[in-house]
């Protein structure tokens, strides 16, 4: 059998492989879905999907990863990304911490000492990050924001009006987090336009395809591994997957670093996006989440996935995967 012939073979029992991960976990109907934003309400429990996108454009595939939905939580990679390219690292570490919380992704809380969000993959600190994005105009912002995540997805982008505007409307807690960092000089003047964006960029519309080509992006050194563009300054990818690994899943980070072990972030419309270096992306969506706003199947898959492969960053044996790189 030629090397090419092996690399297929170990491909499609790769493909094999998720295919039997998702019809084990399809069954699983653990947790509920998000209804503290009512249009999340009303998404269907028991939608599914598992994609991976390797950094040499390979694809991967199963259940439903065509379905739409907002990519919630996990829009505060790209956007911290974002403002990493506008400022820099030192002037936003004025603005914002990258020191894990142990709270909730929504407790209205601030370092004691500097005043600051703790990180960005907080409520608090993802909307301070989101007031630093650079434009002229509400409009600019946003089209700025559109465009950064065309990048790395590799095709337009849009924000869906209805769970914007219910976000918008039932976003107080949100509006108490960014009233408290006006108060202490975290985020400037202009409140209602930033929130507005963060409510926007919360609302983009994104299926578990374009989770796992936008993780792929990351584990790309910013590269899309699809359209050959870059989607982000290389100098930043380290400090993105740094947040990622140690802020990325709520409160539930430091386990997740224990038992998966690679930067990952997910958000409460059920997708879970997971990075391994130079290797590939994951992605994943089932919008059953656990008391830490987690996706129940999505938290299982990536588990699998890390001990079956060896993928986790402290693993002394080598990863199990080598048909990807």
């Amino acid at each position: 059998m030629t090397k090419q012939q092996d690399l297929q073979t170990a491909a499609s029992s790769f493909q094999s492989f998720l295919e039997d991960l998702h019809s084990k976990y399809k069954s699983l109907r653990d947790g509920s879905v998000a209804n503290y934003i009512p249009e999340l309400a009303k998404v269907n429990p028991d939608l599914f999907s598992i994609c991976i996108a390797t950094v040499n454009g390979d694809i991967y595939k199963v259940g439903d990863y065509n379905q739409l939905f907002t990519i919630q939580s996990i829009s505060k990679v790209f956007v911290y990304g974002l403002a990493l390219e506008d400022h820099g690292r030192d002037y936003l570490l004025t603005k914002v911490g990258v020191e894990p919380t142990g709270d909730a992704f929504n407790a209205i809380i601030l370092d004691e000492k500097s005043k600051r969000p703790y990180n960005p993959m907080v409520n608090a600190g993802a909307i301070a990050t989101t007031s630093l994005i650079k434009g002229s105009s509400a409009t600019e912002r946003l089209n700025r924001m559109l465009d950064m995540f065309q990048r790395y997805t590799g095709h337009n982008m849009f924000v869906d009006i209805s769970v914007f505007t219910s976000e918008r409307i039932t976003g107080h807690r949100n509006r108490a987090m960014a009233h408290l960092m006006l108060n202490f000089g975290m985020i400037d003047q202009h409140l209602d336009e930033s929130l507005d964006l963060y409510f926007q960029q919360c609302s983009v519309m994104v299926n578990c395809y374009d989770l796992a080509v936008m993780a792929a992006t990351l584990a790309n050194k910013g590269i899309n591994p699809f359209t050959k563009k870059t989607a982000v300054d290389s100098r930043y990818i380290k400090d993105i997957l740094s947040v990622m690994y140690t802020c990325g899943m709520y409160n539930f980070a430091g386990e997740w670093a224990y038992k998966v072990g690679i930067p990952a972030k997910s958000g409460v419309s059920g997708g879970i996006i997971a990075v391994v270096p130079n290797l590939m992306g994951i992605g994943v969506f089932s919008p059953l989440l656990d008391f830490r706003s987690n996706s129940v199947r999505g938290v299982k898959v990536c588990e699998e996935l890390s001990q079956q492969f060896g993928l986790h960053l402290f693993d002394c044996s080598h990863n199990k995967l080598n048909f990807c790189s």
